[in-house]
């Protein structure tokens, strides 16, 4: 009796055929264990199967470890990337010191040429007032001495 309850619990269509009265077959025994129905419910039954197999399906080839996999591969391919990127401007800023400091250094030079510029100006215009100084005093002498 308990394992007809179990073939129940497993085949809820089974507990209907202790309803049918008992027939007969070749073999002269009880055929209620065998449902009537026992074609359709098999149907239904590998119908269910085959949707639960596609949904196994369906979950396998979504393929969760593989799409963590490939999301792992593009994080450690951006974080090179950005590893790249982080020395490029480390070496660009240094470049960008360095061209800094050299514009500065051009720029106080020809501040100092433009000063050294003004101040000989100044000489050759002193110079030449000594010249012309130099040229009256000569022209005077000379008067002086005839």
């Amino acid at each position: 009796m308990s394992a007809v309850l179990l073939d129940v619990v497993h085949h809820p269509l089974k507990e209907l055929c202790f309803l049918l009265p008992p027939r007969l077959d070749s073999g002269g025994g009880d055929s209620r264990a065998e449902p009537l129905g026992r074609t359709s419910s098999y149907t239904r039954r590998e119908t269910r199967l085959a949707a639960l197999n596609k949904h196994e399906d369906d979950t396998s080839s979504r393929d969760y470890k593989k799409m963590y996999e490939d999301a792992l591969a593009e994080n450690d391919k951006l974080k090179s990337r950005l590893d790249d990127s982080k020395q490029e401007l480390t070496k660009i800023r240094t470049q960008l010191d360095k061209v800094t400091q050299e514009k500065q250094a051009l720029e106080k030079r020809v501040t100092d040429m433009e000063e050294e510029l003004k101040v000989l100006t100044e000489l050759k215009s002193d110079n030449q007032r000594l010249k012309d100084e130099n040229g009256a005093l000569i022209r005077v002498i000379s008067k002086l001495s005839k």
